[in-house]
């Protein structure tokens, strides 16, 4: 930490924003600055056989900075938003006793904002609509949970992770049994948590053009690192929740006969890109922090310690 900021609080430096705009690279600088250990926010980095195509920091950065909440789980594990909250609480709660400043980072917004905001009350499903639905992504796929709620609920279609099944018939199940869009129950004023900590929010928001070439680079060179290879081993859990992400999901294909090998890439490019436009909206959406196009760190660590010095 720099020797000029003297802390009376507990801080988290919040670090968001689309996927392949720099949060990895962002968040070790800043907690190589402050001393501080990283905490993730990402659905898919928990789950401990998908590594290349999910991102992960390096074994080199994992050594070099403590992480908590990657490589925690099986791929066979179900774990929701709920469950991440209760669970990053009592990390933190003991992390602060011997420590000042904290960092997250993710581009799962779900995950961010029910951490520090706390989470939405929903209600009840009807186990029969739940049923039915299920029933109907065995039978027709997830392009059928799609339309029904692109056509029902357009608004939270348009920021959700739509490649997420279990996602879907959750939002289309709340629909369904309330007679009222899964968006409007987003809307209500959350349930808060009695958080100790200060949160410095910084968003990552690159201009289009350099998002989309940074996504198609990383694309690439998850290829040449061995995504191919990482998704056959995962074929035989293709179903499970962890494995409905962009950069399996063409490949199980590819492996299926549907797609060329080149023509999975070029889709997991496409969807890659879709999936950060999604992701931009959402962040843009909630406002979760300052805006920066870049993963400047001269700028952003300049802000940080003007915010510690308040």
């Amino acid at each position: 930490m720099p020797d000029s900021i003297t802390l009376n609080k507990k801080y988290i430096v919040a670090i968001a924003g689309p996927t392949a705009s720099g949060k990895t690279g962002l968040a070790i600088q800043l907690a190589s600055l402050y001393k501080a250990d990283i905490f993730s926010a990402d659905s898919r980095q928990i789950y401990k056989e998908i590594s290349i195509g999910t991102a992960k920091p390096s074994h080199e950065e994992m050594m070099l900075i403590k992480h908590h909440f990657i490589d925690i789980f099986d791929v066979s594990a179900t774990y929701a938003a709920g469950q991440y909250v209760a669970d990053i609480n009592v990390a933190l709660e003991n992390y602060f006793k011997n420590h000042d400043i904290a960092i997250l980072v993710g581009g799962t917004g779900l995950y961010i904002k029910a951490f520090l905001e706390g989470l939405d009350e929903l209600p009840e499903v009807d186990p029969e609509i739940n049923k039915m639905l299920k029933q109907k992504y065995q039978e027709s796929g997830i392009t059928c949970l799609q339309d029904m709620l692109l056509a029902s609920d357009p608004e939270y279609y348009a920021s959700a992770d739509v490649h997420n099944p279990h996602r879907l018939i959750r939002a289309l199940g709340v629909s369904l049994t309330t007679g009222q869009p899964f968006s409007s129950y987003l809307k209500q004023q959350p349930k808060k948590g009695a958080h100790n900590f200060e949160v410095i929010g910084i968003v990552l928001d690159p201009e289009r053009e350099a998002l989309y070439q940074a996504i198609n680079q990383r694309v690439d060179a998850m290829i040449v690192s061995g995504l191919e290879d990482e998704a056959k081993k995962m074929v035989q859990f293709r179903d499970l929740q962890a494995l409905q992400t962009v950069g399996y999901k063409e490949f199980f294909d590819y492996f299926d006969g549907k797609l060329t090998k080149d023509e999975a890439i070029s889709l997991i490019k496409q969807n890659s890109r879709r999936y950060a436009k999604r992701q931009v909206t959402w962040f843009k959406k909630y406002g979760l922090g300052k805006r920066f196009v870049s993963a400047d760190f001269s700028a952003i660590s300049s802000h940080i310690n003007e915010m510690l010095n308040k």
